[in-house]
Order: C-alpha cells, then structure tokens, then sequence
C-alpha cells in the first residue's frame, strides 16, 4: 500500500518538474509575399492573323478547243511537273483540219508558181516589147496575190497545228492536281474548268492588317518606293495549322496592297513560305504570326493581377508596408505569362506578385527580417 502512494508521489512530482520547465508551444509566423519594382523593358509581342494558303502559281486549267475528253492523266492531289500530259482531248477533227489546211497549203503553192512563172514571162516579153506594160502589170499582181494566199495557207496549218496541240493539255507549273470535275467522256469547251492546278514549291498565306499594325510594320514617312526594301527588314512569320502544329519553315512578308478595302478598313498582305516537301496545299487555313519588338513597356506577371469582376486590380505596397489596391488596364503579351500595364502603375512603383490573390487591402505584406526570426 505504501509502494502505490509513491508511485503517485513520483508522478506527481515528473508533472510538476515539467511544467516549471515552463516549455513554449509553437508560434505563428509571418512570413512577407513576393514582390517586385516595377520597371520599363523591351519585349516581342506576337501578331497572329488568321490565313489561307494559296499557291504562288495557282492556275486554272480549261481546255482551248472544244470536243470529247478522251483521257484524264492524273489524279486529285496528284503531283505533278511541268510539261506532264494531264488531259487528252480527242484530236480527230484537228487532225483533219490539219491535214486539209496542208492541202490548202500546197494547192496555193502550185498556184504561186504558176503565177511566177507568167510574171517571169511576161516580165522577159517586156523587155522585148512584145507585151505591154498593163499585162506585165496583171501577171506582177497576180503573183503578189498568189503569194498572199501561200501565206494565209501556211498560217492556216500553224493554227491548225496548234489546235492539234491543244488537244493535248500539259502542266504549265509543276505543282498539286486539284479537283477534277469532270469524267472521260464528257464534252468539253473552252468555259469547261478541268481542274486547278496548284504550283506548290512556294506558297502564300493571304492575311487582313489594319493599318495601325501597317504602321508598325512600315515606318512613318517611307517613300512607296522603298516599301519593298522596309518589308524586308521585318521579322520571320511562322505559319501555325489549325490543329495547332506549327510549320516547321519560315516565311516573310513579300508583298503589300496599297488599297484599303472600305468594308474591312484593312490591308491584304501575302506572307511567302517555302514549301520543299509539299505539306502545304492551297485552301488549308491557320495562324501566321509575327512577333514585333515592343520598347518602354511596363510588363508585370499575370498572377500579380487580381481579377474582381470587370476590374484588374494590382496591390501596390506603401511606405509603411502595407498594401494598397490599384486599377490598372492591361493587354496580354500573348506568351501566357506576362501582362502590359498600360495604366495605374509607373516605374518605381513596388508591387505584390506571389500571393497577391490573398491579400487584403490595408495587409502589412512585408516584414522586417529580424521580425520573422523571432
């Protein structure tokens, strides 16, 4: 009975020496958010216009003589080089016409010897005043005449030849078959459209500017002459698909229209892109995008904006280290990650970034270091 008392005395005593160690429980501290000095730099920022591709020589293919189309060569989305047959039109009318044009041709030629003889003749009894000048002059005339009609003969087989040719249609480019909507056997004309064919070595991307961006892209005062050397001084444009895989060839600006287009109040520019692997087909549309230098802009991170319905708000700290809500507007830089203060904010100015979304107004946000050591 006494061993159990002591035990109790002892623990008592263990409790009592703990407490007079007077151990502390943790305390909490604070800790001061991220900030940053607000300053002016130099960035690029990204245009990006939407585009349709287009062949530099994209050409329409139509027949020049009208009859059967006897064969078709290629196929849709074929490629082809130039000079490659691509439609065969039945020739046997233009073969007949050639050869009555060749017959025609050598009908005028007999006539024409004949006339030059009697010229000859006549020219030598002239001499000898046998005949007269009327007669000397008739036959003179008739072979002149007979020479004429040689000469319309032998035109007559060129075009007869060439017709013959036409029934033979070849690519003018070497590029991409495009539709064909038509079917051997089908009667054709000079109004048929056979296909269009798409001179794909080199491509354009037709974009809309507005002349604001134009005055960015051409310096105030250049001279119309030297518009051309000015787009060459501006930036590569990558070309982005619709399924957001980006071309791996750059292209440039090479031409620019001089006309505003009074419904749109923009400019048509044509970004060239080299196409040495035939990726690019004409009518596929995506994004071409061109990244402009950008001087003296104040650039903050976009967690360091707060976004409280229709209002971006920055927290600025104060002398006394507290912070201050701040309107501010912005625009997006287009990297994802950054934003330009266009108002509310100036150099010097210092700003909470990390953590802003959790401070209040009037929240001491910076604390001095020997304070949260303690």
């Amino acid at each position: 009975m006494k061993r159990k008392g002591l035990k109790w005395v002892c623990m008592l005593g263990m409790i009592a020496g703990l407490t007079s160690c007077g151990i502390d429980e943790p305390k909490m501290t604070q800790s001061s958010f991220e900030t940053m000095t607000v300053e002016k730099s130099d960035i690029e920022l990204p245009y990006k216009f939407s585009a349709r591709m287009k062949g530099q020589n994209d050409v329409t293919v139509t027949p020049q003589v009208s009859g059967q189309l006897m064969k078709i060569c290629v196929a849709e989305g074929q490629q082809v080089k130039k000079g490659q047959t691509l439609f065969i039109i039945d020739s046997r009318n233009a073969q007949l016409e050639l050869e009555a044009a060749q017959a025609n041709l050598q009908a005028a030629q007999a006539q024409e010897n004949s006339a030059k003889l009697e010229y000859e003749s006549n020219k030598n009894l002239f001499d000898k005043k046998i005949v007269s000048s009327y007669m000397l002059n008739n036959s003179e005339n008739a072979y002149k005449q007979a020479q004429a009609t040689v000469a319309q003969a032998r035109a007559a087989v060129n075009r007869a030849k060439v017709n013959l040719g036409f029934c033979t249609i070849t690519a003018s480019v070497s590029g991409i078959i495009g539709e064909i909507p038509v079917r051997a056997g089908d009667q054709v004309s000079p109004l048929t459209q056979l296909t269009i064919l798409s001179g794909n070595t080199s491509m354009y991307a037709e974009i809309s500017v507005t002349e604001a961006i134009i005055e960015a892209m051409v310096k105030e005062g250049v001279k119309a002459t030297e518009v051309e050397k000015q787009l060459s001084h501006l930036p590569d444009a990558t070309f982005i698909m619709k399924s957001g895989t980006e071309y791996p060839h750059k292209g440039r600006v090479a031409s620019l229209t001089g006309v505003v287009n009074s419904a749109t109040g923009s400019l048509t520019a044509k970004v060239s892109f080299p196409n040495p692997d035939g990726h690019l087909y004409s009518g596929i549309q995506g994004t071409v995008v061109m990244n402009f230098a950008e001087k003296g802009l104040i650039v903050i991170p976009q967690y360091a904006v707060v976004r409280l319905q229709d209002k971006a708000i920055v927290y600025k700290v104060k002398a006394d280290s507290t912070a201050t809500a701040i309107d501010v507007t912005t625009e997006d830089t287009g990297n994802g990650k950054d934003f330009i203060i266009t108002s509310g904010l100036n150099p010097g100015d210092k700003i909470v970034t990390t953590g802003a979304n959790n401070v209040t107004e009037g929240q001491k946000v910076l604390f001095p270091q020997a304070e949260t050591s303690k």
